[in-house]
């Protein structure tokens, strides 16, 4: 019996905290019993999921392992299996709270979402303690499974908050759970595909989800806040409710990305992506010059080391500073009302390092994409600072 609590109460106690958090962050809260339902489904989903990943390797010999089935074979059954049976799982666990009359909010996509997550979670944790209760690295996994999942989930249950009076998914809905899908086999590769060592490459990618987790929870609250406080409940209605201060919503955000009935400026794009390249360059010679002035050194880089991994995070921080830059600079250089020009400039800067690292370095190709989404995040949030403010009479 001690044996079974030394690795069941490390999965469950985090879970159970978190989900408190998340319940209690909903201004008019859920039934409990109904959350806890969503929570030990997505607990029981997981089961099948994890069961029949062990039967596809059975059967067809891969694994999510890149050292047993290669990384081509590793890759194609994580992208092509496991990734969107997990997320399939996540969200079959939530289907019966989706079609409840209490699901009756926007805010309510979040909450359950994250409680069939964090079930979920409960039961990828509980199979790893159970076998390695003591290991460093396996705690380290543990650990980073709670947000993941959430994060992921978030994804699609943003989608389906804003589908709360259709109880249906909305179009929105086959988009955002794709997302989330192939996020999560990004992560799952990282975690499970390569050595302890590409545990790193998980932080950058987590931090951008988390961002627009926290950026979708909040649009949510908006349009669930404008909807209490409008006489017709019987429909949402557009984001027009902004708050004066913070950080912007996602609707500002949505809207800054819009032409505005303006022809795109592409000399913009790919002066800014030229811009974009260069500045990488500079952070990069100079996370460089700051290793060999603190001796690192740079060719002990070892993927099944964790230990090994300083130098991959100096020059992951050297190329990151680059994007908030780069992004100011185009948008006060072309002093455009919007951010497409700067983001579709960081997007192309970003595929054009992926296209080269995909003939150069095809294994730092995964490290360069699970660090893509934070780095055009960053580049937004430099444009969004540098570029001209936006006209008194307010938005919408």
């Amino acid at each position: 019996m001690a044996h079974v609590l030394w690795w069941l109460l490390p999965a469950v106690i985090p879970a159970l905290l978190l989900l408190g958090v998340v319940h209690f962050s909903d201004t008019r809260r859920e039934p409990v019993p109904l959350v806890l339902t969503t929570f030990f489904l997505g607990g029981a989903f997981g089961g099948v999921a994890f069961y029949l990943q062990h039967l596809a390797t059975k059967w067809t010999g891969l694994d999510v392992n890149a050292h047993v089935s290669g990384d081509a074979g590793a890759l194609v059954f994580i992208f092509a299996f496991v990734a969107p049976i997990r997320e399939a799982a996540k969200t079959a666990a939530m289907w019966p709270a989706f079609r409840s009359k209490h699901f009756d909010e926007p805010y309510d996509g979040v909450v359950y979402a994250a409680a069939s997550a964090l079930g979920f979670a409960v039961t990828e944790n509980a199979r790893m303690l159970m076998t390695h209760p003591h290991a460093a690295v396996w705690l380290a996994r543990a650990a980073l499974a709670l947000p993941a999942n959430v994060f992921f989930a978030t994804t699609w249950g943003y989608a389906l908050g804003r589908a709360k009076r259709r109880r249906d998914p909305g179009p929105i809905f086959p988009a955002a759970w794709t997302l989330a899908t192939l996020v999560h086999g990004l992560y799952a590769h990282l975690v499970w595909g390569r050595g302890p060592g590409a545990l790193v490459g998980t932080l950058p990618l987590l931090l951008a989800m988390g961002t627009l987790a926290f950026f979708a929870a909040r649009d949510l609250r908006i349009r669930g806040d404008a909807q209490a406080a409008s006489a017709d409940g019987n429909r949402l209605e557009p984001v027009s409710i902004e708050p004066a201060s913070g950080p912007p919503t996602l609707g500002r955000v949505r809207d800054a990305l819009r032409r505005e009935g303006r022809p795109i400026m592409v000399r913009w794009i790919v002066v800014g992506a030229l811009v974009t390249v260069g500045a990488m360059m500079l952070g990069l010679a100079a996370s460089i010059a700051f290793g060999h002035w603190a001796k690192v050194d740079f060719s002990l880089v070892d993927e099944h080391d964790v230990a090994t991994t300083a130098p991959v995070a100096l020059l992951g921080a050297g190329v990151l500073s680059a994007f908030p830059l780069s992004g100011y600079l185009i948008a006060k250089a072309s002093q455009l009302p919007t951010l497409l020009e700067p983001a579709l400039a960081t997007a192309l800067a970003i595929g054009l390092v992926l296209a080269v690292l995909g003939f150069a370095a095809p294994i730092s190709l995964l490290f360069a994409f699970a660090f893509s989404p934070i780095a055009w995040v960053l580049a937004c949030a430099g444009a969004w600072v540098g570029r001209p403010p936006e006209p008194s009479h307010g938005h919408g």
